[in-house]
């Protein structure tokens, strides 16, 4: 089972030029995915310091990046229409000549919703509204002129498993989640069962987990055998520290020879 590493790098706190010089970096060093994320304001340090939209920066990613595939972490059902958010990853796909992963959640960040002017809900309403665009995005994606360069993969992130992971089982490519190993096996055992309600083959989702805190970087062989395939080195705010990611790589090339 082929192992595949990839890098989040938030746009927060940092210029564009530094981004940009990251992205190259870590395409340089090998990875195989590379992602930002969907939020208007920074996560850590000042709550109101550098950030830019998501959206945009993944049309420069495609521009500046030439192998990596790459996506955002997740974007926010919420902020946009789902057919213009169809149209916009058919725009990026068509950019990067068929890199684009269109990553994408419920939403859970209230300043977000807050400060742009978003009805907030409540987590089950935001569920109920992402369950309801996944269709209607899918469908947009077979009817746009021209049509996307592939099948664009769909990543779905979050852990809930009432609905969340029935989410995932019926519409995702991968799913991304987070947590020590045995959380990772009991979640993805959950989403066996949802795949196999949905009539879908456990073995066409990919699964990926974010690692963010130290423990993750010594679990990653637990991870591996909890199913996990797909591990994403989250980088902090600049100066980027690619010392981890360069160790999850030399691991990942020890498993995959």
């Amino acid at each position: 089972m082929t192992i595949r590493v990839g890098v989040s790098v938030p746009q927060q706190h940092a210029d564009y030029r530094l981004l940009r010089s990251g992205w190259v970096k870590v395409e340089e060093l090998g990875a195989d995915t590379l992602w930002n994320w969907d939020h208007f304001f920074p996560l850590f340090g000042d709550p109101d310091g550098k950030h830019f939209e998501c959206l945009t920066l993944l049309g420069a990613m495609a521009e500046v990046t030439e192998r990596i595939e790459f996506g955002a972490l997740v974007i926010c059902n919420s902020y946009r229409n789902p057919q213009l958010l169809a149209d916009m990853a058919r725009t990026i796909d068509h950019i990067s000549e068929g890199r684009h992963i269109l990553g994408i959640g419920s939403g859970w960040f209230q300043k977000d919703y807050d400060e742009y002017g978003y009805e907030f809900g409540t987590a089950a309403s935001r569920l109920r509204d992402l369950d309801a665009n996944m269709p209607i995005i899918k469908d947009r994606l077979g009817r746009l002129n021209p049509a996307p360069t592939r099948d664009i993969p769909i990543m779905i992130g979050g852990g809930g498993e009432k609905v969340t992971l029935r989410i995932v089982a019926e519409h995702a490519d991968i799913w991304n989640g987070m947590g020590d190993p045995d959380t990772l096996a009991h979640k993805n055992k959950v989403l066996d069962e949802w795949c196999a309600k949905a009539g879908r083959d456990p073995a066409a989702i990919e699964r990926s987990a974010v690692l963010m805190e130290p423990d993750h970087f010594k679990a990653l062989d637990g991870m591996f055998e909890a199913g996990i395939t797909h591990f994403i080195v989250g980088i902090g705010p600049p100066p980027f520290d690619f010392g981890p990611l360069q160790e999850v790589l030399s691991w990942r090339d020890e498993h995959n020879s």
